[in-house]
């Protein structure tokens, strides 16, 4: 059945695309593109895209160079795998690229795009983000939800002790980690509690966004033939999706409104954004679905960010166990007898943090970042590039360049404490990009490193982490899943000894 609709769907884009060709061909002609591979009549370069396309681009880049151009079906696209050609993209040109292609899925999910994430550039864009860089994630706002980072890092500390002797699901409980501290940051309540992570199913919810919002969906590169989401089936799963996070957005923001018990000082984000609506913010005043398509980009970016950096790091260091034993090392040197790690310990912590930029590095949560579209004609390395053309940058590919990297496939984190000691993933260093560059960088670096540090600190201290009997490092499965965030396609299993008895 699934090859007769591929069959089917095949013949239709044939049939119905075949007048693009000669634009296309004008396009070649106009413009002095980047190289590029091989390409098959309709379909472009997508048969060169994989389950996995951040390992396809990387394949691709190593044979034709930094700055690519793919023909994805409609799409054109430049595909850049280096630091100085992200540079180019998220600093040189970000203005001119500071757009977003309007994906089907995100303005399904995304209440038309009046995210933060995926809205265009424009008044309303500038308007929310800087209701997010000032309101919802300043420093201050991050530092004021100390006090949830430390429940629900004790909370995690319990749940761990509470499997010994026996073996420990950590993925599980460090997804439950995530979800909490933003749920605890965003709404004031504990989803996890009662059992409501698995009665409203966070856990399929958030599979399902990432994958839905991956944005290599065949559909997203045939916009002029809106119906092939519909035959896909993508359509009703979006359908499904929204409707699942819609309702449940409508019961919080019924009982926010209904409570309106916040303080200033201990406010929750969902209460910022509803006194934000109710009062008014200049001459762009928020509506309840733009209220809900934030809180969305909360859960899609802050909940994976915390998890696939925590699951990924405790992956690496059980396998590098002289990384393990000199991250606990400093951890309990530092914290000496006492059990809870605080932030203010984080700062004494430089091993920790050359490991999180380690982790960082061979595994950003969104290997590609976020599509940009170009909107006016720019140059780049002596290429012209048209307007609307569609930009993505290779973030996972960029943290294995050996040109920017020493043995890039290896877990080393002390390189972060000498030869590229100076190297961050705040936006300045092009080399390591997790969050981005430029207009479009995530604004949540410090909501996101806060969760991650602290609890991976307490992690280290309170346990001695080792393989269940029988498994050896290279029976753990690697593989990824692809989507807008990328995990381990296995859990992650461990035996965890409580340090302290």
């Amino acid at each position: 059945m699934a090859l007769l609709q591929h069959l089917f769907l095949s013949t239709l884009v044939i049939m119905a695309v075949i007048a693009v060709l000669s634009k296309k061909k004008f396009r070649k002609r106009k413009y002095n593109l980047p190289p590029s591979p091989p390409k098959l009549p309709i379909l472009g370069n997508l048969h060169q895209l994989s389950k996995l396309p951040h390992i396809s681009l990387h394949h691709l880049a190593r044979t034709y160079g930094p700055i690519i151009f793919l023909q994805l079906g409609e799409i054109p696209t430049i595909v850049v795998s280096s630091a100085k050609m992200a540079k180019e993209v998220m600093k040189t040109h970000d203005l001119a690229l500071s757009s977003r292609p309007q994906i089907f899925s995100a303005k399904r999910l995304f209440y038309d795009c009046t995210d933060m994430v995926f809205s265009p550039y424009g008044a309303y864009w500038r308007h929310i983000r800087k209701i997010c860089v000032l309101e919802l994630l300043s420093a201050k706002r991050v530092q004021s939800y100390s006090h949830v980072r430390v429940e629900e890092v004790a909370r995690l500390v319990d749940r761990i002790t509470e499997s010994y002797p026996g073996t420990t699901n950590l993925t599980k409980l460090l997804g439950l980690y995530a979800n909490d501290v933003l749920c605890g940051v965003a709404f004031g309540r504990n989803f996890s509690a009662g059992g409501d992570y698995d009665r409203h199913g966070f856990q399929k919810m958030m599979e399902d966004i990432r994958e839905l919002l991956g944005g290599f969906s065949i559909g997203d590169f045939f916009p002029s033939m809106e119906f092939i989401h519909s035959l896909t089936g993508m359509k009703s799963r979006l359908e499904h999706t929204f409707r699942r996070f819609d309702d449940l957005f409508n019961v919080i923001l019924r009982e926010h409104q209904e409570e309106n018990k916040a303080t200033e000082l201990h406010k929750y984000l969902v209460d910022v954004l509803l006194d934000i609506q109710k009062n008014g913010c200049g001459e762009m005043p928020l509506t309840r679905d733009n209220v809900k398509a934030i809180i969305l980009d909360m859960f899609a970016a802050g909940t994976d960010t915390t998890f696939i950096t925590l699951d990924w790091g405790m992956t690496e260091l059980v396998i590098n166990q002289k990384a393990m034993e000199r991250a606990q090392a400093e951890v309990r040197s530092v914290l000496g007898e006492r059990k809870f790690v605080q932030e203010t310990d984080l700062p004494h912590l430089p091993y920790l943090k050359a490991v999180i930029k380690e982790i960082f590095r061979l595994h950003p949560p969104a290997p590609v970042l976020g599509p940009r579209e170009s909107m006016e004609d720019i140059t780049i390395d002596g290429y012209s590039i048209p307007a609307k053309t569609r930009f993505f940058v290779n973030a996972w590919s960029i943290g294995r360049d050996p040109e920017s990297w020493v043995d890039p496939q290896s877990f080393r984190p002390e390189r972060f404490l000498n030869e590229n000691s100076n190297i961050d993933f705040k936006g300045q260093d092009f080399e390591l990009i997790p969050f981005g560059a430029g207009r479009r960088s995530c604004p949540a670096i410090a909501f996101g490193t806060a969760s991650v540090e602290l609890a991976l600190a307490q992690l280290l201290h309170s346990f001695d982490w080792e393989l269940p009997h029988g498994t050896q490092p290279k029976d753990l499965d690697m593989t990824e899943v692809f989507g807008i965030t990328m995990h381990r396609v296995a859990n992650l299993t461990v035996v965890a000894k409580p340090h302290f008895s």
